[in-house]
């Protein structure tokens, strides 16, 4: 660590901003185009060849999207292109500046959207090692990445296989005189706490907070924190199936540390049913709870209990349901498994 620089991100790079202001602009093409937004579009032209890194500079959730390139492409006039000074490892520089993007949103500008300056890019701290070092810290990191793409792509297709055999046997395939009963009576769904009236009480006995935003984007250095001095079954733990019912409504299997429910979630569970058969049901009707969400135009979207209540779900034989909960179980099960390998 001796040999080892500590700078400014301004000593070691240079900063420049894509061209393209506007989405008539963009068009249908072969290039990619990047943005402050998390899709990649396509446009006809290129504005850029080289290798770079690209920030996103604002970002109305606070968000920014670092990627590091090499080729044409173009970029919108809010994202930043950071060029090196010196002959340093751009896949090195990347990923120290990757480790600083959680906490860019504590120094950036703005209110509804955040955004970066070239003041606060130019003071980033970074250290630079001596380029060996920089390449081969590089490689193990890279090699970690494509490792977590590998996982992040397999729980992709699990998910897509144990939903095509759910609509298979619950939808193409179903019986006739398979029971009909709600949502709300296979499982249980526990809604949040209101957080804030449970602060921790010292440094060692707290947990962060699962809010909206984390179950959409995971844990952050940002996180509001919460006793642990609350009923166990307020605890979130990898593998758990959370649901947003209100704003930002999506079911998820929790696949980050432990935290506490906030209001505004369930954590749903069941004593008398297989977890993927509640996961996948709450799943199948999410579309609608949206469709439903979507009708409160005054006020913030949200779902009520009795919609759940309405939700009506088909429930096999018994010796049905054992048959499918065999091959689902381990679906799932790898999953949470990969999910903490991830986190």
């Amino acid at each position: 660590m001796s040999e080892w620089k500590k700078c400014r991100l301004g000593n070691v790079a240079t900063f420049r901003t894509g061209k393209l202001n506007s989405n008539a602009e963009i068009q249908h093409g072969i290039y990619p185009f990047f943005t402050c937004s998390p899709k990649t579009l396509k446009i006809d032209t290129f504005a850029f060849d080289e290798e770079t890194l690209l920030l996103a500079g604002n970002n109305a959730n606070g968000i920014f999207s670092l990627k590091h390139f090499k080729g044409k492409f173009n970029a919108y006039q809010r994202t930043y292109l950071i060029s090196l000074k010196n002959n340093d490892d751009y896949k090195f520089v990347f990923y120290s500046l990757k480790l600083q993007l959680k906490n860019l949103e504590s120094i950036s500008h703005g209110t509804a959207t955040k955004y970066l300056t070239l003041p606060l890019l130019n003071c980033i701290p970074i250290l630079i090692p001596p380029l060996l070092e920089q390449k081969a810290i590089a490689a193990v990191l890279s090699s970690l990445d494509d490792k977590i793409d590998l996982l992040h792509r397999q729980n992709k297709t699990l998910e897509a296989m144990a939903e095509t055999l759910f609509r298979q046997w619950f939808v193409e395939e179903a019986e006739e005189d398979w029971e009909e009963r709600s949502l709300s009576s296979i499982a249980t769904f526990l809604n949040g706490l209101a957080c804030q009236k449970y602060l921790p009480k010292n440094d060692v006995d707290k947990l962060p907070v699962l809010k909206i935003k984390q179950l959409r984007n995971g844990l952050s250095d940002d996180c509001d924190w919460c006793t642990t001095d609350v009923k166990p079954e307020y605890i979130i733990e990898n593998g758990d199936v959370i649901f947003s019912w209100s704003a930002s409504l999506m079911v998820k299997i929790w696949n980050d540390e432990t935290c506490i429910l906030n209001q505004h979630l369930f954590k749903v569970t069941s004593n008398e049913f297989p977890k993927w058969y509640y996961y996948l049901w709450s799943k199948y009707y999410l579309e609608e709870f949206i469709s439903i969400s979507a009708s409160f135009a005054t006020t913030m979207g949200h779902i009520k209990r009795c919609d759940l209540d309405d939700a009506m779900v088909l429930l096999p034989s018994n010796k049905e349901l054992l048959k499918f909960t065999e091959i689902q179980t381990p679906i799932i099960d790898e999953i949470v498994a990969n999910n903490a390998k991830i986190s």
